[in-house]
């Protein structure tokens, strides 16, 4: 894993980097801690449903696919949040990857009534930007801020 995350540090007013054991139990107290922290320095003004949901499920993905639900192995949590960009939410685990072209589609015939595989779908359904890198062990989602300047729900604009 990284050692460190990849943002500009100059124009952050968010940044926070998380390691946790890959326990599905640990999921929600990470992401409540980080929404908190989002909810207090405004990064997703009127977006905050959208990322907190798209966290919850690339942390999933992680520690259930990435990290095969060892809680001696650990995934990594970074996210950053400037006025101008946006959020950056950047999501590391030890697994061997895969690759995202291969998923298979959650609106196609047999995969209607599947009760997994659509997390990667929700993902890049309520983000603005999603990547895989490092094989797949590390996805980079990104949510901009509103492109008029108006901020909602925040008591800004």
């Amino acid at each position: 894993m990284s050692p460190v995350c990849e943002f500009d540090a100059a124009s952050t007013k968010v940044r926070l980097r998380i390691m946790m054991n890959a326990r599905a139990e640990s999921i929600s107290q990470v992401v409540d801690g980080i929404m908190s922290v989002i909810a207090s320095t405004q990064c997703a003004c009127g977006q905050e449903m959208d990322v907190e949901l798209a966290l919850r499920e690339s942390l999933a993905n992680a520690v259930l696919h990435g990290a095969q639900n060892d809680p001696s192995k650990k995934v990594e949590c970074c996210v950053a949040c400037d006025d101008v960009h946006g959020m950056l939410v950047v999501v590391r685990d030890p697994g061997e990857g895969f690759d995202p072209a291969v998923v298979a589609d959650p609106l196609v015939g047999e995969n209607l009534y599947s009760n997994h595989g659509r997390g990667i779908f929700l993902i890049n359904q309520l983000m603005d930007h999603v990547e895989f890198k490092r094989g797949g062990t590390e996805i980079h989602m990104r949510k901009a801020r509103p492109e008029n300047g108006v901020v909602k729900n925040c008591g800004l604009g």
